[in-house]
Formats: structure tokens, sequence, C-alpha cells
């Protein structure tokens, strides 16, 4: 997997910066967006420029490579997920919320008509 997800050598070091800092940084991005009622193409705008965020945190602390796409794809798609599943949390929230007589929750993730 190193060379083909990571470059470090560790993957503890990828794991840290693009799932625990990247992913919180991406879920708080999707709450943000989800809380100004935006939609998805502003929630992809914002985690590409997260990624190249990201991308300089493993260069600056770990030397990796600043503009390496192969990378650059990982970690955005790792902060997609992250950033998709907070803003469907507070989608989610905000719908039931702010429209209780029209929607319940179905999950975590999704609401339902009533």
């Amino acid at each position: 997997m190193q060379g083909i997800l990571y470059e470090e050598v560790s993957i503890w070091q990828f794991l840290f910066i693009s799932c625990v800092l990247g992913g919180w940084t991406a879920w708080r991005t999707g709450k943000s967006v989800a809380e100004s009622w935006e939609g998805m193409p502003r929630l992809i705008l914002y985690v590409a420029l997260l990624g190249l965020g990201i991308r300089f945190v493993h260069h600056a602390l770990f030397e990796g490579t600043m503009f390496s796409l192969q990378y650059y794809i990982v970690d955005t798609i790792v902060l997609l997920l992250f950033a998709t599943a907070g803003f469907r949390y507070y989608r989610t929230k905000q719908m039931t919320n702010n429209y209780y007589w029209l929607y319940e929750k179905a999950s975590p993730f999704s609401w339902k008509a009533k």
C-alpha cells in the first residue's frame, strides 16, 4: 500500500494527517456548507482546496511531495468521504428540525417524509 495510497514511511503518518486532521477539518467543512444551505458543488470546491492544504501539511511535516497528482487525488477522496458524511449528517439534522412537520430522520444521514 505504501507508494500507492501514501508516500510516508509509516501508514500512521498518513492516517494522522489525512484521516484525523484532514478528516476532522473536512467534517467541519461539510457542517459549514450544510448550515449555510449550500449544495454539493460548493462542498466539492472546498474539499478540492482542502486537499491542497493537506498536501502542504504532508510536505511541511514529513517532506512529502507537494505537487503529486496521485497523492492529491487519494487525499482529496479521503477528505470528500468525511466532508460528505458531515454534510449529510447536518443537512438531515436541519431538515428534521426546521421542517419537523414534513420530515423525520430515517438514519443519521437521511430523512423521509412523514
